[in-house]
């Protein structure tokens, strides 16, 4: 059984986005671990925040999977080089694409970069997202939360829209929810609204795009230790991240990515308009 890191955790302030060399200890994104059968042969996919965290993850797997990867992220250009050397290193083509999701024009151009790279488009993974710890509604400024709103479910509608058109039957689309569309946080507001947003979005597009046969699901995670904890964390919560589950710990990305991989597969050719939990124990209904 794998050994996975348990709080408390040091002191470790981070401005936002936040990067993943800064971070003790270090996130596991099955640099090492995750082995490949070949389920996505020949796909091409988009991940949206792939450079770190869950992305990197879901990013290495799909390559060691067979699929050819395109990496969308805001600015971080060191953690999105490491992430396309791990692509390269499986054998597969990348393509990255720096820039800010919250622009629809950006977003068309980086389904344009997916088809200029790849000749094809089979999975899109919204996965890139934004959030702030505030203690009250006056603390939230208006700028903040349209960001939030912006970043993590308006620009799911702009590539979601800019994508489908690419997408052949068999394809599919997944969206990264969250434990707090369930159980929203008083202190994570905006982020919580916007999960919770993600999750009806997503069963809404599963039946719209049924007869097109493109799938669309949502992976609902709990805490996962990423470069977002300790750039959008006070300390005291960065100490003690994941304790409150059942199995007394946040995740670590590469437990995300064999259900990234799953949903993504013919194997779960009848599974649209779902919620994955990868919680750690918490319960999502």
């Amino acid at each position: 059984m794998a050994s996975f890191s348990k709080p408390p955790f040091a002191e470790q302030p981070q401005k936002v986005p936040g990067r993943t060399a800064a971070m003790q200890p270090k996130p596991d994104h099955g640099e090492t671990s995750y082995k490949g059968t070949g389920r996505l042969k020949g796909k091409a996919a988009i991940i949206t925040g792939g450079d770190s965290g869950i992305g990197r993850a879901v990013a290495i797997a799909f390559a060691r999977e067979g699929a050819d990867v395109l990496i969308s992220y805001l600015d971080e250009d060191d953690d999105a080089r490491d992430t396309a050397r791990l692509v390269e290193e499986a054998g597969r083509r990348v393509a990255l694409v720096p820039g800010d999701i919250r622009d629809a024009a950006h977003c068309r151009s980086i389904v344009a970069r997916a088809i200029e790279s790849f000749g094809r488009l089979d999975i899109l993974v919204n996965n890139a997202a934004f959030q702030m710890t505030r203690d009250s509604l006056d603390d939230i400024s208006d700028e903040e939360w349209r960001q939030t709103f912006d970043t993590n479910i308006t620009a799911m509608f702009y590539l979601c829209k800019a994508a489908v058109p690419h997408m052949k039957p068999g394809s599919a689309i997944i969206n990264t929810a969250s434990v707090n569309s369930d159980t929203p946080k008083p202190k994570l507001l905006a982020y919580s609204a916007t999960k919770s947003a993600i999750v009806n979005f997503t069963g809404s597009l599963a039946q719209l795009l049924a007869e097109k046969g493109i799938r669309a699901n949502s992976v609902a995670p709990g805490p996962i230790w990423t470069p977002l904890i300790p750039s959008t964390m006070p300390n005291e919560q960065v100490k003690s991240f994941g304790e409150e589950t059942p199995l007394k710990r946040p995740g670590q990305p590469v437990e995300l990515a064999p259900i990234y991989v799953m949903l993504a597969s013919e194997e779960s050719s009848y599974v649209s308009g779902a919620r994955i939990a990868v919680t750690g124990g918490v319960p999502v209904m």
